[in-house]
């Protein structure tokens, strides 16, 4: 598997940037990867970058906005002290044993120790075709590149686990998609892209020794409080571990709306990150049913689906383990919190929403109950929370109210809500309301909106969305158009896996 690819004798300088390389993922060994370089992108050229993110990797913004920069980040000149590679991994897609998969169109350039301590990988996502392209061409478009790259900025932004987003780079080199569009790369970071589908891929070949030596890799670099004395314990924990961070996550996702769309068991992340923007969206209207993948025809990965999905998911991460654990009752066992893990942390986060600052008893019914009357009406999701929280800080109460048809049972739920509010600093519950709940999130019709501009060589757009993401509970006066109910047009837009 340890594919090297010769440089071409004309091959560019190395560009040296200010970063500590690492590495450790190289270390496992050619089963685990093979190592390629980038494809040069032509006439490349910046599309957005990420100055927050580049700050946490150590790159100072004139370096970022740098010429040297835009040829690394296009895949167009090697890194010194990257070991770029693509790795090998399975997976289950819609409920199905895909076989191996693995980096088609994403290149791990290495990982580099930050300057506050922590380590990071770099990923190019677009930079041409891997030994696991199967039948890709291993690029990536710009729009999908955009969609991505303002996704993972908006959640980190949200405080939801995900990975990051350096940069884009665009190129007029043309791209088949469901129509001819022009290629992009965009720079991913994340402390690991280890998924699911890695353990499995090992499990499904029968490779004992490399699964053995992945769930090494991961417990001494990611989850030492895993480890035990023996191999079947050490398992044991990492699965429990991996399992309340899912649960964390998706309560999470749940509670901010966020649906994903393709929630196969190779974009599932080892570490309770949200993973792989393809067709997702953000809620407009609170549809519990909502599929956001049109590709998605039964509706596997419809919103309120995600929760059970990410366990059988889990489940499929225990069986790609059972070499190392030997019993699948101890297996179940460290499986078996997921649903309690999960209902705790969704409840604490709609308390959180509600400015509830203590937990009683009652509390899951009152949350409940707003969300079922949420979904009858169709409310827009985050407007709904916004105007509520600012409406505890203050406001008037009519703009939420006149989001209702039925004022009656909004009323009769207004009550007991406030009600429960009342043992409780009314300046607490509006402080951590505004700080819960957004005013902006990435919306659909926002997204195609700067896609459009920036197909068009505009990208202002963009940036002042990037800007409002990146602090996605301040009010940013001037910008209120983009915290909006959607336009008519945006429910005619559609997801597929190609976005």
């Amino acid at each position: 598997m340890d594919v090297d690819v010769a440089p071409a004798s004309s091959a560019p300088p190395l560009v040296r940037a200010p970063l500590q390389w690492q590495n450790r993922f190289s270390r496992l060994g050619g089963a685990f990867y093979a190592r390629i370089a980038p494809q040069p992108l032509p006439a490349p050229y910046w599309v957005a970058r990420s100055t927050r993110l580049g700050e946490t990797l150590g790159l100072p913004p004139h370096w970022l906005a740098s010429e040297e920069a835009l040829a690394v980040f296009a895949g167009n000149a090697p890194l010194a002290g990257s070991a770029p590679l693509a790795s090998v991994y399975g997976g289950h897609q819609f409920g199905h044993w895909a076989g191996q998969l693995g980096d088609g169109r994403a290149i791990l350039l290495g990982e580099v120790l930050t300057p506050s301590g922590e380590s990071m990988e770099l990923q190019l996502k677009g930079s041409g075709l891997t030994p696991f392209s199967r039948m890709g061409d291993g690029r990536a478009v710009l729009r999908s590149s955009i969609r991505e790259f303002l996704a993972s900025e908006a959640m980190h932004a949200l405080g939801v686990p995900t990975t990051r987003a350096l940069c884009i780079v665009g190129s007029p080199a043309p791209v088949l998609r469901e129509t001819v569009e022009t290629a992009a790369v965009v720079t991913r970071a994340a402390p690991s892209f280890l998924r699911f589908g890695h353990f499995e891929y090992f499990a499904w070949r029968g490779k004992t020794e490399e699964l053995r030596a992945l769930l090494d890799y991961a417990v001494t670099h990611f989850y030492p409080e895993c480890e035990r004395q023996d191999v079947a314990e050490t398992a044991c924990a990492l699965l429990a571990a991996v399992t309340e961070r899912t649960a964390g996550l998706l309560a999470h996702w749940q509670a901010v709306g966020f649906c994903h769309g393709v929630m196969n068991t190779d974009n599932m992340s080892l570490l309770g990150l949200t993973l792989d923007y393809g067709p997702f969206a953000f809620l407009d209207a609170f549809e519990p049913g909502h599929i956001c993948n049109h590709t998605d025809v039964y509706g596997r990965y419809a919103f309120d689906r995600q929760p059970e999905v990410a366990r059988w998911n889990l489940y499929c991460l225990a069986e790609a383990l059972l070499p190392l654990i030997g019993e699948p009752e101890r297996a179940v066992q460290a499986l078996t919190p997921y649903p309690r893990r999960f209902a705790a942390a969704f409840e604490a986060r709609m308390r959180a929403k509600l400015g509830l600052t203590d937990a009683q008893p009652g509390d899951g019914i009152l949350i409940d109950e707003v969300l079922a009357l949420l979904a009858r009406e169709r409310v827009d999701y985050t407007i709904f929370w916004r105007r509520l929280s600012r409406h505890i800080a203050g406001d008037a109460l009519a703009p939420v109210r006149d989001l209702f048809l039925d004022r009656l049972a909004f009323d009769t739920w207004m009550l007991r809500y406030s009600e429960r509010l009342s043992s409780i600093s009314r300046r607490h519950s509006a402080a951590l309301m505004l700080k819960t709940n957004p005013k902006y999130i990435l919306r659909k019709h926002l997204a195609e909106e700067v896609i459009r501009a920036a197909s068009a060589s505009d990208f202002a757009p963009l940036a002042r969305l990037q800007t409002v993401l990146e602090s996605p509970f301040d009010e940013h006066p001037g910008c209120e158009s983009l915290a909006d109910f959607p336009p008519e047009w945006a429910a005619q837009l559609q997801l597929s896996c190609s976005s």
